[in-house]
């Protein structure tokens, strides 16, 4: 038998042309992409923090071409610059100039630059680190205390140590509570970038886990210590009168008026190295361990550490380049120095108010003007190394 061969069917055959949808390849189109590329890292590679803070907030000077899509009663939208009087280069351009529809913008048209969106937390905080950090330091800090009660350390404190960590370290924690929640926590709505938000709202949890801590601390002492008085920081903050210049300027820093940039300036540049250092390290933890108390000074570090090794580090990070921003170098500075001028003489004369707890301890610790001069030191270094001059009000 012969088979015949059938011909060949003709059949199109199909021409691909790279049309097709998904046919074209982006350059963070594949499985190997995990990083957002809409904007320029501080270093070579960016980093996690970045990828979850950088741009979150949007910007219509930067990239967002449509407009804000929100505002206020009263006619501002989105995040008015005016909301500090600190001004980082590029801000008084203005916004783009948009068509009809989703806004046609011209065809050689570059966004305005905005010196605000380079700044970078070097603490590199976000959601996952906070919650980390914070979970450590109440894990440790509560691990100190439990040993402290098993070991009956307590019972080692003199009469007048009880009585000062009961009025005076009580106190306090009025500053932490007042600072983390009506000075930090209310500017961090106000910031111009989701980096400034974000470190903002970092250095609040700070502040009011530290006042927790001091609180929880108050409540075990009145537990463990027989004549512990867990009310007596209420009276101290509220009558007595060494704890009422200290009073006043906290809450003077809840009450500057539309600008963030000063109230974090004033808390974390001129208050916290001439008070907040001055009665933790400079007193608490000096006088501690003479009074047989190895407790208090690991409560009372946790909280110097929040602010030694991480909130004056993003303070820093946000103030200086302002010094030698591109455009407003001067402006910043004078404004800055003028900050300056206005609270360092009202920290100075709360320094000088809290004077005689100094003498309370039975173990004392370094003489008060000793203490104070550390602490103009600290300040100094601080103030010279955000490129400022010292004020003449640190001579007092």
């Amino acid at each position: 038998m012969t088979t015949t061969e059938r011909p060949e069917r003709s059949v199109p055959k199909p021409v691909f042309t790279d049309a097709e949808a998904g046919a074209r390849e982006f350059p963070d189109s594949s499985s190997g992409a995990r990083h957002f590329n809409y904007f320029n890292p501080a270093k070579r590679k960016q980093t996690h923090y970045e990828d979850v803070t950088v741009e979150v907030q949007p910007d219509p000077r930067h990239y967002l071409s449509q407009g804000w899509i929100y505002g206020f009663a009263n006619g501002e939208t989105g995040y008015p610059l005016h909301w500090t009087k600190l001004k980082a280069w590029g801000v008084d351009k203005p916004e783009p100039v948009r068509g009809p529809g989703s806004g046609g913008l011209p065809k050689d048209f570059s966004w305005p630059a905005h010196g605000w969106h380079e700044f970078r937390d070097p603490n590199e905080e976000w959601e996952m680190t906070l919650y980390r950090y914070n979970a450590n330091v109440v894990r440790q800090v509560n691990q100190n205390v439990e040993n402290a009660r098993n070991a009956k350390a307590f019972e080692q404190w003199t009469r007048n140590w009880i009585h000062f960590v009961e009025r005076n370290v009580g106190a306090w924690m009025h500053v932490e509570h007042i600072l983390g929640l009506y000075v930090f926590a209310a500017c961090n709505r106000s910031g111009p970038t989701n980096m400034h938000n974000t470190a903002m709202a970092v250095n609040s949890a700070h502040k009011i886990r530290f006042a927790q801590d001091l609180a929880l601390y108050n409540l075990t002492l009145t537990e463990e210590v027989p004549g512990f008085d867990g009310a007596a920081h209420l009276d101290a903050w509220n009558n007595d009168p060494v704890w009422q210049g200290v009073r006043k300027v906290t809450e003077a820093l809840t009450a500057v008026e539309d600008d963030w940039g000063e109230s974090i300036f004033a808390t974390n540049i001129v208050f916290e190295p001439l008070l907040g250092e001055l009665f933790r390290s400079n007193l608490v933890m000096q006088a501690a361990a003479g009074n047989g108390d190895f407790v208090t000074p690991t409560i009372v570090g946790a909280g110097e550490y929040d602010y030694a090794q991480r909130d004056l580090r993003w303070s820093q990070a946000c103030f200086g380049p302002l010094v030698h921003d591109k455009e407003f170098a001067e402006h910043n500075k004078q404004l800055m120095q003028g900050w300056l001028s206005k609270w360092v003489p009202q920290c100075l004369e709360a320094a000088r108010t809290l004077q005689p707890i100094w003498s309370q301890p039975d173990a004392k610790p370094p003489r008060f003007e000793d203490s104070l001069d550390r602490a103009k030191n600290r300040f100094a270094a601080i103030v010279t190394d955000l490129g400022l001059d010292l004020p003449k009000e640190l001579k007092q």
